[in-house]
């Protein structure tokens, strides 16, 4: 697939086919390109949980917060979950400061994601210490991020940015709408 393409695909999606599972080795594929991909100092202190069992992904939907913008919708429902998740840690016997690691490898799977016709939303608004006590998470690792993954049950599209108002919203077909900045106000000639 032409990249410029497969980064369009890559959306947040926040609704998924639940049923559609999704096996350990796609999830394992996902997670070797995070660990393929760039690492400040080269450290890769980042360590991943694989989850894709039904019982577990529910556990892990407990510990997260979906879609903040949308103050009427509460996250998905049944049916409409994650199939899985990868959750990202750091490990802090390697290093105290994971600078932007995480979200190099949250993109990287998200576009793997992606180029395999998935969707996913990197979630950073987690319950952080019930996630910790649900999973058995040691003390030396932490929570970075969770990546939700499973085939998209939704439509995403960009929208222009109108009156500087940058948040997404969904209209009455229950389409996704995102607005980005034009270009030519990201650009700047010094």
């Amino acid at each position: 697939m032409d990249f410029d393409k497969l980064v369009l695909r890559n959306r947040s999606y926040r609704r998924f086919y639940q049923d559609e599972r999704i096996e350990r080795e796609q999830l394992v594929r996902l997670v070797n390109l995070a660990r393929l991909s760039a690492s400040g100092s080269n450290k890769q202190a980042l360590k991943f949980v694989i989850v894709n069992e039904p019982d577990t992904c529910d556990l892990v939907f407990t510990s997260t917060q979906w879609a903040g913008y949308l103050n009427d919708w509460d996250g998905p429902a049944q049916g409409e979950q994650p199939a899985a998740y990868i959750i990202i840690l750091g490990d802090k016997d390697i290093s105290e400061s994971f600078g932007v690691d995480h979200g190099i490898a949250a993109q990287s799977i998200m576009l793997g994601a992606a180029e395999k016709g998935l969707g996913g939303c990197m979630i950073g608004s987690i319950r952080r210490e019930k996630l910790i006590k649900d999973k058995g998470i040691p003390e030396k690792l932490e929570i970075l991020l969770i990546v939700a993954l499973g085939k998209p049950r939704e439509k995403v599209v960009i929208d222009k940015v109108i009156n500087g108002d940058i948040k997404y919203w969904r209209d009455e077909e229950d389409i996704h709408h995102v607005p980005k900045r034009k270009l030519d106000d990201l650009i700047i000639d010094i």
